[in-house]
């Protein structure tokens, strides 16, 4: 089969390599209809996630068509179209059995790599390095997707796949991002970044009883998005200070709970973009926690700060003084997407939700290093890409 393989620093090429097979009685291949490229994925892209090595199959958003089960699978069956999310849970740990699905105990099998880096295991998510599992991603025509008695969600045959894709990923990141800020009617919500997993945070945050939203990015047609679809406030942290004008939209006491859905490759301004620019390529500091700081001393006292933008390792310079004095509470984590997969699917049946309107890009498989590239420079008003086997 056709897959996107990773070979090195912002070099991905589509190659043929072997097609999956079913390995464990849980396992099923999926055919792969729609895959969309993840702003996480850019980490892997750029070399910055460890323990990816060159040939590996990235991609973690998907949907597709089962096309053969495992004899433990029962709920399934040859033809069903199904979303599957992006981190993989067994099902009987005591994290799955508690929703915390992200904290598989079971289903990273390299999860001693991990351990060795952040002290303990979590689950394994496809395509997103060794330390992470080592399976197979879904940029790809066909998939193993392991534990799918548990792991993937039917959907209906007359929907268009933009309108379920997200629910593999984006939008159970984003809301997760809203519901960990525990929002109280009357609250002010600021949101950091304008790509899909930012845009469905602001909506989600509304849905959960947001007063206000304020968005914050540097480019102008993302900003545009979070206020056509998302009803957003805006920010350009290029035009403004992104710090000041919080104070400013909220009567000088900061918003009530701060999203990060940016993640380690965030951008800022002047000399501490320069900083963490540096030290990254220099590999002194594997994350750039700009948003992190900003958060830090923008966010209310006694307020939340929600952080769904991926990390990975290690970041310096933090105001910790200002998150301890002002009593800050962090919630963070990658999403529990079986937790919240059948509620979305929902509310886009429903008619709440149609969240196609963040893909700019639909192309071609084979035009994956195309897409990549318009992806990390945000060129040709780039917001999301969806791929085509």
């Amino acid at each position: 089969m056709k897959a996107v393989c990773w070979n090195g620093a912002n070099d991905v090429r589509v190659q043929s390599v072997p097609d999956p097979t079913i390995l464990n009685p849980r396992d099923a291949i999926i055919k792969i209809t729609s895959t969309a490229i993840c702003g996480s994925d850019l980490h892997i892209y750029g070399g910055y996630i460890p323990t990816v090595q060159q040939g590996d199959i990235i991609g973690h958003e998907f949907m597709g068509e089962v096309v053969e089960v495992g004899k433990g699978v029962n709920n399934l069956k040859i033809g069903d179209r199904v979303v599957v999310p992006s981190t993989i849970g067994c099902g009987n740990c005591h994290y799955c059995q508690r929703d915390m699905w992200s904290l598989c105990d079971n289903s990273n099998p390299k999860g001693w790599i991990e351990e060795k880096l952040f002290g303990n295991i979590t689950s394994a998510i496809y395509g997103y390095s060794h330390m992470l599992g080592s399976y197979a991603g879904a940029q790809a025509e066909y998939i193993r997707v392991p534990f799918a008695d548990v792991g993937v969600v039917k959907v209906p045959p007359d929907l268009p796949d933009e309108m379920l894709l997200f629910i593999s990923d984006a939008i159970p990141t984003g809301y997760m991002g809203a519901e960990l800020c525990d929002i109280q009617p009357g609250d002010t919500v600021a949101v950091w970044g304008c790509g899909a997993v930012g845009q469905f945070a602001m909506i989600s945050a509304y849905m959960m009883g947001a007063e206000k939203v304020i968005a914050i990015d540097r480019f102008p047609e993302r900003l545009e998005m979070a206020k056509k679809f998302a009803k957003a406030e805006v920010i350009n942290y290029e035009e403004v200070n992104a710090g000041e004008a919080l104070k400013e939209m909220t009567g000088g006491r900061g918003p009530d709970a701060c999203i990060d859905a940016v993640g380690l490759e965030a951008h800022g301004v002047g000399l501490e973009d320069f900083y963490d620019q540096t030290k990254q390529k220099l590999r002194l500091e594997t994350d750039r926690p700009h948003v992190l700081r900003e958060m830090m001393v923008a966010c209310r006292k006694g307020g939340t700060l929600s952080i769904m933008g991926v990390y990975g390792g290690f970041v310096d310079k933090m105001p910790f003084g200002a998150a301890f004095n002002k009593g800050l509470t962090f919630r963070m984590g990658q999403m529990h997407g079986q937790k919240y997969m059948h509620l979305l699917l929902q509310m886009v049946l429903d008619g709440k939700l149609d969240p196609s309107f963040v893909v700019t890009h639909q192309l071609p498989l084979e035009q994956a290093p195309h897409a990549y590239h318009i992806f990390q420079q945000k060129k040709d008003n780039c917001i999301k890409v969806v791929l085509k086997p």
